[in-house]
Order: C-alpha cells, then sequence, then structure tokens
C-alpha cells in the first residue's frame, strides 16, 4: 500500500505596510506517493488580532502561517483539500477515462 504524503507551503503573503498585519494567506498544497503527484493553491482572509498580539511580520515563519491557514479552513476543510488530492493520486493510478480508438491506423 502506497502512503499519501500531504505538504503546506505558503506561497505568498499579503500585508499593511504600516504594521505588518497579514490579511491574505496563499497557501499551495502538494500530495505526493511512490509514484504520483498533485496539487492544490488556495488563499485565505484572515482577522487582525490584537494589537499586543500582532507578530512582527520579519518574525513570522512558515510553520505558524500554515496553522493559521489550517486554523482559518477548519479541520473538515483540510481533509476535504487533502481528501480531493488523493482522489487526483487514485484517479492517475487508476484511470476512469481513456481517449483513443480501437483500430490502427491505415496508411
Amino acid at each position: 500500500m502506497t502512503t499519501t504524503v500531504y505538504t503546506w507551503h505558503i506561497a505568498n503573503l499579503e500585508r499593511e505596510t504600516s504594521d505588518g498585519f497579514v490579511f491574505t494567506a496563499h497557501y499551495t498544497v502538494d500530495a505526493k506517493d511512490d509514484t504520483y503527484s498533485a496539487g492544490a493553491y488556495g488563499s485565505v482572509g484572515l482577522e487582525r488580532p490584537a494589537e499586543d498580539e500582532l507578530i512582527p511580520f520579519a518574525d513570522l515563519t512558515e510553520e505558524q502561517v500554515i496553522g493559521w491557514v489550517k486554523d482559518k479552513l477548519g479541520e473538515e476543510a483540510v481533509a476535504n483539500v487533502e481528501a480531493a488530492l488523493q482522489g487526483q493520486l487514485d484517479e492517475q493510478r487508476h484511470p476512469s477515462k481513456a481517449a483513443g480508438v480501437p483500430w490502427t491506423a491505415s496508411s
């Protein structure tokens, strides 16, 4: 049985230049097994934290922002994204559709 590895990354952040508040996170999710791969892209809007909880932009880590993205999406949506990617891998492994003709071309 193959194991699928899901990797979340932050592709870009949009922020206020005045205080570094990140209001939008753009993310990617890559799914890979031993042979196939699939990917997804999305964006989420983030709520402004209290002033004393605002983390300076330069101090943010990708892991921290991925946590914000997953929290904003919620467990069900995260699971749905990963399930959709698994579906793409399954389709690559066992295609349900094909194209072509059953005869050889004549000259």
